[in-house]
């Protein structure tokens, strides 16, 4: 069985909720990512940023990138997997939320992040062309 920890990029990194955007932006670049998990003080998931949630809903709106907080931007309830859950599982969670990137918790902790070009690397293209039909589906 193909498990979320085989397909993941491991060594993902947290942003504490405190941190501002400016800095969430220096990390991604650092990281050459486009998304980080939100952590709150114990370290637990509390939202994921984007480049995107920085630019249209910061910078766009006029706000100053170095005032605003990573916990100030996380919004809903954010989605993880196990790190032991099966593919089909992962595919699952992704689906019924339309989400394109999900952080992988073991023991409490991340460990790492899914994200589309994890499936495209590790999925058939059965797999590929029915998680693409659904997350980017129009309502």
């Amino acid at each position: 069985m193909t498990t979320a920890a085989d397909i993941m990029h491991p060594g993902a990194r947290w942003i504490p909720a405190h941190e501002t955007l400016d800095r969430a932006a220096q990390l991604m670049r650092e990281l050459n990512v486009g998304a980080l998990p939100i952590s709150d003080e114990n370290e637990r998931l509390c939202g994921i940023l984007t480049d995107r949630d920085i630019v249209v809903g910061c910078v766009a709106m006029g706000h100053d990138p170095a005032k605003v907080t990573a916990g100030e931007m996380a919004k809903g309830t954010p989605r993880w997997i196990d790190a032991g859950a099966d593919v089909d599982a992962v595919l699952h969670e992704m689906q019924d939320h339309q989400i394109r990137r999900l952080p992988v918790i073991e023991n409490k902790r991340l460990v790492g992040m899914i994200s589309e070009a994890d499936l495209a690397t590790h999925l058939s293209e059965d797999q590929i062309a029915s998680w693409v039909e659904s997350v980017y589906a129009k309502g």
